[in-house]
Parts: C-alpha cells; sequence; structure tokens
C-alpha cells in the first residue's frame, strides 16, 4: 500500500516553489491565434540554430545513446581546457551552467548559517537552489542605471557570505561589467568568500579583454567562471555548461557531482561545437550586426532600447508593455515582457536572423501605430 502524500514531511521552502512556466510554446501560439508562421525571439537562442558540424556528430553518435557518457567526460573536460586556454584541472562539466550553480550552493553553504548574495533582478536559479537548500538569499538591487551594483555587493558581505553571483553581461539589461571593476569586488570579499561571474553571455560583448576575468584567474584564488553551450554555440536543447573553478573546488565538485549528469550527445556535441569556429563567428557577426539594427529601430521607434552587450535587448515601449507583448503575439512574435523580473514597463527581445529581426520591427510598428 502506498503512503498517502499527507503523512510524507516536505520542507516548507520546497512548499513555496512554483513550477518554471516558459511561456506558451510556438506550436500552441500558431493554434491560439491561427498563424502559419511564429518568430520566437524570447529564450536568447541561437539565431542560426545548430552547427551543421555538431549535426554530423549527432547523426554519426546516435548509435550509441544506449552506452553511458565516459565517467568524469574526460574529453571534453580537455576540450574546455584547450579552448580556453585553462589547465583541465580548473574545469567542471554540468548539465547546463544551472547544476554547477545547484553544486556550488550545495558545496560551500551551510544551512542556516550562510547566505548567498546577488543584484536584483537576477538569474532566478541562485534565489532558489539557495532557498531549496536552507540558505538565505539576499539581493542588492541594481544601479539606476542598470550596472551591476558591485560596490554595494561588496559592503553587503560578510563572514557568513558563502557566495557572490554576477551574471555579466547581465540579464535582462545586457549591461557588463569591466574586468576591473569585477577584480575589485574579488578582492574586496570576505577570504572564504567566492566570487562566482556567470558568463552566459560573455561571447557577445565587444572587447572581451574588459569584460572577462579568465585572463586574471591565477591572481584571484576565490573567483568561478560559469559559462553554456546554449547561446553562442546552440545547444540549449541538450543542456551543457561548464564552470572554470579554483583546483581544489573543482576536485570537491568531481566528487559530489551526480554521476553521468551530462549525457553522451551533448558531450559529443560540445566537443564539436568548440571546433567549428566558423559557426561561432559567424554567430557572433550576425547577433552583433543584428543587436546594432534593432537599437537603431527601437530608438526611432520611441522605444528606449537599453544599451547591450548581449544576444538581447530591454527596451521600455512608449505604450503598456503587456498590452505590447500581447500585441506582438498576435502577429506571431514572441518576446519576453520582464513584469517577473520587477520591470512591467520593459521587453526584451533576443536578437534573430535579419529577417526575424525585421519582422519583429515591423509587427512593433504596426502595435505601436507608428
Amino acid at each position: 500500500m502506498s503512503t498517502p502524500i499527507s503523512t510524507i514531511s516536505v520542507r516548507p521552502e520546497a512548499q513555496g516553489f512554483k513550477p518554471y512556466s516558459p511561456g506558451l510554446s510556438i506550436d500552441e501560439i500558431k493554434q491560439r491565434y491561427g498563424l502559419a508562421q511564429v518568430i520566437k525571439l524570447a529564450s536568447n537562442e541561437n539565431p542560426l540554430g545548430v552547427s551543421p558540424v555538431v549535426r554530423k556528430v549527432l547523426e554519426s553518435k546516435a548509435a550509441l545513446a544506449f552506452r553511458y557518457p565516459q565517467c568524469g567526460y574526460p574529453r571534453l573536460r580537455q576540450a574546455m581546457a584547450e579552448a580556453l586556454g585553462v589547465d583541465v584541472a580548473r574545469i567542471v562539466a554540468g548539465n547546463g551552467s544551472d547544476e554547477i550553480i545547484d553544486l556550488l550552493v550545495r558545496v560551500l553553504c551551510r544551512p542556516g548559517q550562510d547566505h548567498v548574495l546577488a543584484a536584483r533582478p537576477c538569474f532566478s536559479v541562485y534565489g532558489s537552489q539557495a532557498l531549496i537548500c536552507g540558505v538565505e538569499f539576499r539581493q542588492v538591487d541594481l544601479n539606476p542605471d542598470y550596472s551591476l551594483p558591485l560596490t554595494r555587493l561588496a559592503e553587503m558581505a560578510d563572514e557568513r557570505t558563502a557566495l557572490v553571483f554576477v551574471t555579466s553581461p547581465d540579464n535582462p539589461t545586457g549591461v557588463a561589467a569591466k574586468t576591473d571593476d569585477l577584480e575589485a569586488l574579488a578582492r574586496a570579499l570576505p577570504k572564504r568568500t567566492l566570487l562566482a561571474v556567470d558568463e552566459a553571455y560573455i561571447h557577445f560583448v565587444d572587447d572581451e579583454q574588459r569584460a572577462s576575468l579568465l585572463p586574471r584567474l591565477a591572481s584571484l584564488p576565490n573567483v568561478a567562471l560559469l559559462r553554456t553551450f546554449s547561446k553562442a554555440y546552440g545547444l540549449a536543447g541538450l543542456r551543457l555548461g561548464l564552470g572554470v573553478l579554483p583546483p581544489e573546488l573543482t576536485d570537491i565538485m568531481l566528487r559530489v557531482q551526480i554521476p553521468f549528469s551530462v549525457n553522451l550527445l551533448a558531450e559529443e556535441a560540445g566537443i564539436a561545437a568548440l571546433s567549428d569556429h566558423i559557426f561561432y563567428e559567424e554567430t557572433l557577426r550576425v547577433t552583433r550586426e543584428g543587436r546594432t539594427y534593432l537599437m537603431s529601430e527601437l530608438a526611432a521607434l520611441n522605444c528606449a532600447p537599453q544599451p547591450s552587450q548581449s544576444n538581447f535587448i530591454m527596451f521600455t515601449p512608449h505604450q503598456e508593455a503587456k498590452a505590447v507583448f500581447e500585441g506582438l503575439l498576435r502577429r506571431g512574435i514572441i518576446v519576453r515582457p520582464l513584469a517577473s523580473y520587477g520591470l512591467a514597463d520593459k521587453i526584451r527581445v533576443s536578437v534573430g536572423r535579419m529577417d526575424e529581426n525585421q519582422a519583429f520591427v515591423s509587427a512593433l510598428r504596426e502595435v505601436l501605430g507608428a
């Protein structure tokens, strides 16, 4: 006989969680509004889709899907290390960078004693994983110009601060912190505090040398960098991320990580994606050209675009954001309303192919009556 659910003890933190709600799918929107075509510019996915090199590798490896991947992913970790120019002893691969975020909280934070710091708004996984682990989650508002509150994060940190998360470039603002400012934050934190810089969008910045701490890691023992294959490499559906960590932390993470969390096809796709420099460079070109176009068109429509160093743009329409979002949806354009970020008057649009960007601008012009 099964145990009645009412007798199972569930932690209060878990009871308050709501399932992630990604919105309607493309097929659902087609059916609801009678549309033949829908363009999705809501999730910051790669505008070019999947690399042709990756497709070939996936086809050739599909027959091996019944096998487990090699424990510890040594080939994948070595490929990641070589691509980034770091020692493989610093590399952890994960089921998306989400898994690495979760592991950092579990490994570094003492439930009921420590806390995690981040900006507000921020990536929801930082807070959700802290709370489900019984760790207090504290936040500091973005600066009025939407820049990251690095100085105030340093001021808020104390000996019970186990982790500080910073997303740069930030989502949903697109603002990137300067390397010098990130280094100053790292050096200002208590000795036991790890600064985890989430670089999910770092590939799209104009000058990576001025935005990433990667070249300075050797002198910053309390810094971890997180990256993803979901954006620039076009592998969002396969869930693959990596962490560049202090070697002693990597060792612990590899010991506690659930075996085989990165599936075999994701591993092979990741290795292939790192080798396809043509696709990667074309992704950056298309994204940067599209970003420039969208910034110009949004400004012309009086929609106050926020300057972005990422593959999306946050803007403020001069009409109610919710109504604009729904008007675009009826025309087959999916964007991201930002009420869930506490920015109810704003919308985020991902940079797509140029034909998709132009279709978005045309639909937005109709919705605004411009």
